[in-house]
């Protein structure tokens, strides 16, 4: 078999496992038996254009950048606060020190609090970091982590988030451990000390537990349904950076806000 297929099934698996889909639920997005993404997986069977255009819609990543094994999303962490200038296929986002702190000891927080929670891997995370964050934004008008979420077909993804997590292994502030949750891998992440709670003030605790109180016994399938009518991801196109400014125009159950007419007329004069 030629090393193209073999290479590209490497990335394919990678993928799956990254987004935490059973090799039984993409062959039945693509309509094939498990054994023959199994084989794709292997670089034992060719995969048809068909089944990489169906792929790359399941993946929300265009087909050459699927085809392409060179081509990903990079995240680069950096005390810097300027964002480096995008390039083609790629996007580059740059983590200030300080949002990273934040973005350590809000996960460390979530961890300890909900982390042991069965249903809590890495896709359950990914989805309770963007609430907490989009519902800080609504109501204070200000970031919490302030990360870089993009839109893809099982909700929000954190783009800083597995850089993060890789320092956060080294420093052995944080383990990663794969599991399965019924019948469908996952990968879980369990606290090695507790946060840090004098970089997280009251207000922003209160927004914290209270997303964890609502959302966190939600399985993968179920938060990630929920987060597909929040208007902050219905109002973005796929695989594009979902804007904080788009909460503003939630409806419930979604806003965490109760909106006076002087905040619906300021709406109004800036839109």
């Amino acid at each position: 078999m030629d090393i193209f297929y073999k290479r590209l099934g490497v990335k394919i698996k990678k993928i799956r496992e990254h987004l935490e889909l059973s090799q039984e639920r993409i062959a039945k997005l693509l309509g094939i038996n498990r054994v023959a993404i199994s084989q794709i997986e292997n670089g034992e069977r060719k995969i048809s254009a068909e089944e990489i255009a169906k792929l790359s819609n399941i993946f929300n990543m265009p087909s050459d950048v699927l085809l392409d094994l060179e081509k990903d999303i990079k995240v680069i962490l950096s005390t810097k606060t300027k964002t480096k200038q995008k390039e083609k296929q790629e996007i580059r986002i740059s983590v200030p020190q300080k949002n990273l702190d934040k973005f350590k000891e809000v996960l460390l927080y979530i961890l300890k609090k909900v982390g042991s929670k069965p249903n809590v891997g890495e896709s359950v995370l990914y989805k309770l970091l963007y609430f907490i964050d989009f519902n800080f934004y609504e109501k204070y008008e200000e970031q919490l982590i302030g990360a870089t979420y993009i839109k893809n077909n099982f909700g929000p993804t954190p783009k800083e988030f597995i850089k993060i997590v890789e320092v956060m292994e080294r420093e052995e502030e944080l383990v990663r451990v794969k599991e399965k949750y019924f019948e469908y891998p996952q990968r879980k992440y369990l606290p090695r000390r507790d946060a840090d709670l004098s970089i997280l003030k009251a207000h922003e605790l209160k927004i914290i537990d209270d997303v964890l109180d609502k959302l966190s016994d939600m399985n993968a399938t179920e938060i990630s349904e929920y987060s597909h009518t929040d208007v902050p991801w219905l109002t973005t196109d796929d695989g594009d950076i979902i804007d904080y400014e788009s909460v503003f125009y939630r409806t419930a159950p979604y806003s965490v806000r109760s909106y006076s007419e002087e905040d619906l007329l300021r709406s109004k004069k800036t839109s």
